[in-house]
């Protein structure tokens, strides 16, 4: 990756009560154990929806070893010759269930209020930071909401990002949803722009956008209007891997094409 002129960066993540399934162009269903499947692990036993298995509870013995692997793992993707790494905090996911009042119902230190469930998910990211080259950047990938009445909510993440960024941590990349299956998404073009936005602004921490940013002018005006610091794009790539080239051209700003496609430059 680095030899093509790009930066390669890694994310990390736990898939917690939302682990032992199917990939989803095969349906994303919960695994029976004779296919594979084992009972997934979470902050509480809550299942993520009807039909899913109900997770087994960590102990706190097992969280603190869970936070030693998320650093273990930060240390391999630096060997590997990674240049950025991000740990995964939203859609539902272990760390996030942690975060969330709907999935984390735990009695202990890492439950209950603002504080606790705070505490493992803050934990590995001190983790990470501590094993990782300080010129190297750190991102978390949040969900801002939970789009659920007495979920997680926008104003419990920029709690969370100033104490992520107290301890180091570089970007917030702002995502939403993926706590219930059931969850009522205004989806559109660049809704969670927003979320970038009141994080950027309240938090004092660096954000990334993303979510239905299809066109170079759109994301241009996120950054230009401080929005955000870096616009993340995932499905328009993979829908068109020459969409940087094609943005800049938008843009009008000239940028060099592979030398193979020099005779296909619009």
């Amino acid at each position: 990756i680095t030899a093509q002129g790009s930066i390669p960066g890694i994310q990390l993540a736990h898939a917690g009560r939302k682990a032992s399934t199917a990939p989803p162009w095969k349906g994303g269903h919960p695994l029976e154990a004779g296919d594979g499947g084992w009972r997934p692990v979470a902050p509480s036993p809550i299942p993520f929806a009807p039909g899913y298995p109900t997770p087994r509870e960590l102990s706190s013995a097992e969280i603190e070893k869970l936070v030693m692997r998320f650093a273990e793992a930060a240390r391999r993707a630096l060997r590997a010759g990674f240049k950025v790494v991000e740990v995964h905090m939203a859609h539902g996911y272990l760390l996030h269930e942690f975060l969330s009042p709907l999935s984390n119902h735990r009695q202990d230190e890492f439950g209950g209020s603002l504080e606790g469930r705070v505490k493992f998910p803050l934990n590995v990211a001190v983790a990470v930071r501590a094993v990782w080259p300080d010129s190297l950047p750190v991102f978390v990938r949040i969900s801002a909401t939970d789009w659920v009445d007495n979920g997680w909510d926008l104003a419990q993440s920029i709690a969370f990002a100033r104490r992520l960024h107290a301890i180091g941590v570089d970007l917030i990349d702002c995502s939403s949803g993926g706590m219930v299956a059931d969850a009522i998404i205004p989806a559109g073009p660049g809704f969670q722009v927003p979320f970038s936005a009141a994080i950027r602004r309240d938090a004092k921490i660096a954000t990334g956008a993303v979510g239905l940013i299809t066109n170079a002018q759109q994301a241009e005006q996120t950054l230009v209007c401080g929005d955000a610091d870096a616009v993340f794009l995932a499905r328009a790539m993979l829908r068109d891997p020459y969409w940087p080239l094609h943005a800049a051209k938008d843009l009008g700003v000239d940028v060099p094409w592979p030398v193979q496609y020099e005779r296909a430059r619009p």
